[in-house]
């Protein structure tokens, strides 16, 4: 299938669309005679975001399409020219394009803390330019994909969810926060462009804007309801929710229902959501409307919907806005991207943090299904290593180790690009989120909660961990020449 340039960012900028240092960096490569120099970087995160016990990995196909796309026309060249970058330089960007490999575990797949789950091959020009680019995606669209699957799971499998974000987004982030959100689990979005770009389902009901244009508030429902008689939604919080809203919306049902229609929804967006969401079931019930549904918004995230389903409130929709696509409380996910081959040679990174230390060499993922045929922890292991792992040990604490021996595994990381080209079919925006959804229900419960979930085992084979102690060692030896 063939990729499009992505209309998040025009063509022409794909090659701008990063930090100065790393068109800086590949100009000093270029000079130093070391453009066909080769590099291996990984892409992971180092923690779970909103104290949580996953993520769900998500932008690989918007990133795809960037890398696809990336190059430097001649606008881009005659900027980076008034920015005194050399003639010979953007001589060679004149024919620039991503030619590298990338290798990575599936869109929509669940993954945890220092996996390094997308690895890119190429030259060192190809390798470190596309860095930013690459961050901004995943980490972006990975963080909301989280915080939406964390809200499907407060809301519960039968309750429709809403992208309700748009106008609360950082600029058009949006479009991407819509996208992530399906993938992590919602059914729809208000985001009429998302829609278009990546096929999602659009949905959205009325302002309190509409209501107010018109003398009276059963007048604006009439009106509403003529128009659009087959999926009817009114808000009914303008003036007093139960003493005019849905008495009035309850009329204009009873007039739908004479005209062989039905009235779809009504929403609630201010007040106690849960008192209110009760008493307008009942009223809605006693007039004989209990097809109609109640739809929820203003300010939801996962634990104030938690918080009225214990209340046993009777919202059967939530429109999620603000909190969804700014990540809230967390405002990024702190994915990095770091070498580990230079060169054809291991490398790696120290630092008087241990937790910052990296992992040399071409790398993949093992993952282990117990007994129970759930997720029993994954390995990192060489590339080169086969599947005879049956052992695999704690990065920062090897006396800690998990036996996997008859275990069932998966290797998780596999060519999705190869010379700059894509190598995999690109699927519906659904089809990911079915298989994120089928992945969350091969995770055990306790990693799920959203207080103290229990840490998912990710550890390194003893083949990695002996080349990043000799890699270690043989730098702290360099160090002391």
């Amino acid at each position: 299938m063939n990729y499009e340039p992505t209309s998040i960012l025009p063509p022409s900028l794909t090659g701008l669309y990063t930090d100065f240092y790393e068109l800086t960096m590949i100009q000093g490569y270029y000079l130093e005679g070391k453009k066909d120099g080769t590099a291996v970087f990984d892409y992971f995160f180092r923690s779970n975001p909103f104290e949580g016990g996953y993520v769900i990995f998500a932008g690989l196909e918007n990133l795809l399409s960037l890398l696809k796309n990336f190059s430097y026309p001649k606008e881009a060249l005659d900027y980076l020219a008034q920015r005194g970058f050399r003639d010979a330089f953007l001589k060679y960007l004149e024919e620039f394009r991503f030619r590298g490999d990338i290798l990575s575990v599936r869109e929509g797949e669940v993954i945890f803390p220092n996996e390094p789950v997308v690895r890119v091959e190429g030259n060192i020009m190809e390798t470190q330019v596309v860095e930013t680019l690459l961050l901004n995606v995943l980490n972006f669209e990975s963080l909301i994909a989280t915080k939406a699957s964390r809200i499907r799971e407060a809301a519960g499998p039968e309750a429709l969810i809403s992208d309700f974000g748009m106008r609360r987004a950082q600029g058009i982030s949006s479009l991407q926060a819509a996208r992530a959100a399906v993938i992590g689990g919602f059914d729809s979005t208000s985001n009429v462009a998302a829609s278009l770009l990546f096929g999602l389902e659009t949905t959205g009901t009325m302002a309190h804007s509409w209501i107010m244009s018109f003398p009276d508030e059963l007048t604006a429902f009439r009106k509403y309801a003529e128009l659009y008689e087959d999926h009817c939604v009114l808000l009914v919080d303008t003036y007093d929710t139960l003493r005019s809203g849905v008495p009035n919306a309850i009329m204009v049902a009873k007039e739908l229902e004479a005209r062989g229609k039905k009235l779809l929804a009504i929403r609630l967006d201010s007040g106690d959501l849960a008192y209110l969401s009760r008493k307008a079931r009942r009223m809605l019930d006693e007039a004989g409307l209990d097809y109609v549904r109640i739809i929820a918004s203003n300010q939801l995230d996962e634990i104030i919907i938690r918080s009225l389903e214990e209340q046993e409130a009777r919202i059967d929709s939530f429109g999620v806005g603000t909190r969804l696509v700014t990540g809230h409380p967390d405002a990024a996910l702190d994915g990095v991207y770091k070498i580990a081959v230079h060169n054809g040679q291991p490398v790696m990174k120290l630092s008087e943090n241990i937790q910052k230390m990296t992992l040399p060499g071409r790398k993949n993922i093992l993952r282990f299904t117990n007994g129970e045929q759930l997720f029993g922890g994954d390995a990192i292991i060489l590339e080169e290593e086969n599947s005879a792992v049956e052992v695999f040990y704690h990065p920062l604490f090897p006396e800690k180790h998990k036996n996997v021996k008859g275990f069932r595994y998966e290797r998780l990381l596999n060519p999705v690009m190869q010379g700059g080209e894509v190598t995999v079919p690109q699927v519906p925006v659904q089809e990911i989120a079915a298989y994120a959804k089928e992945r969350m229900a091969t995770l055990d419960d306790s990693h799920k909660r959203f207080e103290n979930p229990h840490v998912y085992k990710v550890g390194i084979s003893e083949r990695l961990m002996r080349l990043r102690d000799e890699v270690k060692k043989n730098i702290e030896n360099a160090m002391k020449r």
